[in-house]
């Protein structure tokens, strides 16, 4: 008789503790989809960043050579992602249409190529704002201003790729906010309800004249293993969903690299610990003060 009742509290404990490892990794999961947004995000804004063009325009009298002598110097500046030099040939043949080829605009202009030599540049992310692009023009002017006639680039792209990445990561973090109030207050109280059945082990424990850091320490380290065991399976349910919408849906492509899964997942680890030994730790100061005949 003895040992059913011990088999069948043994199975209630699991059940209590698997059902709690659940319950936490589904809002470690949900907290993962936010992160991964968010970092998602900045990988996005940085490419989105990095493909704003400019171009630089010479003084007429400045030759190909002396122009692609300043190419190869600009490859060398820290605020340049990449510095093309682009020849009249070469213009021209991105100029022409693709019903036209470069022989035909050629003959309009009776055989003169019109367009100049000119260097193609794309600045890294950091650079991509106003103050940055005011800080290349300042340092192109004071180095090549005799050469330079004009530094041209689309200053409403620019402001746009700004904006519209502002306006989207507010909203991210309006979500994350309101994700992460619910996550602490669902955590919270999956383990309240997985630390009432115990309530008068913790009262008897006390009782018996044992402190309240003896008490707290077996629950606590429960707590951070609980944790981690729902950190790895929230991470293993993003990983799959990733996994699952690269090959499944050909319009979505989701490129993370080894650093940002690492990043997540420490995050999620990190996260799921002091979410459960918080919540640990003021559900059992409630049963350590609460009085005997209030646990009934």
């Amino acid at each position: 008789m003895s040992k059913g009742i011990e088999k069948t509290g043994k199975k209630g404990l699991r059940t209590s503790y698997i059902s709690t490892v659940i319950g936490i990794s589904l809002v470690l999961f949900m907290i993962g989809m936010v992160l991964a947004g968010v970092i998602g995000l900045d990988s996005l804004q940085k490419q989105a960043r990095e493909n704003l063009h400019g171009d630089l325009f010479f003084q007429s009298q400045y030759n190909p050579e002396d122009i692609k002598q300043v190419a190869q110097e600009l490859k060398s500046w820290d605020c340049f992602k990449e510095v093309v030099f682009v020849s009249p040939e070469r213009a021209i043949d991105e100029f022409k249409g693709s019903d036209q080829n470069s022989s035909e605009i050629l003959a309009i202009f009776e055989g003169e190529n019109p367009l100049p030599p000119t260097i193609n540049f794309r600045p890294v992310s950091s650079f991509v704002t106003k103050k940055g692009m005011k800080e290349i023009e300042a340092r192109l002017n004071n180095k090549y201003g005799d050469m330079l006639a004009e530094v041209n680039y689309d200053k409403v792209a620019l402001e746009e790729v700004n904006l519209g990445f502002k306006q989207f990561a507010f909203l991210i973090l309006i979500v994350a906010t309101l994700l992460i109030v619910i996550a602490v207050a669902m955590i919270n109280n999956t383990i309240r309800l997985a630390l009432y059945s115990k309530r008068f082990t913790i009262k008897t424990m006390q009782l018996v004249g044992a402190t309240s850091g003896f008490i707290r320490r077996p629950f606590l380290k429960q707590a951070m293993y609980q944790g981690i065991v729902s950190g790895i399976l929230g991470m293993a349910m993003l990983m799959t969903l990733f996994f699952a919408l690269n090959n499944v849906l050909d319009v979505i492509e989701i490129d993370m690299k080894l650093l940002d899964v690492i990043l997540l997942f420490a995050s999620l680890l990190i996260i799921g610990c002091l979410l459960t030994i918080v919540s640990t730790w003021f559900a059992l100061n409630k049963y350590l003060r609460a009085k005997l005949d209030d646990l009934y």
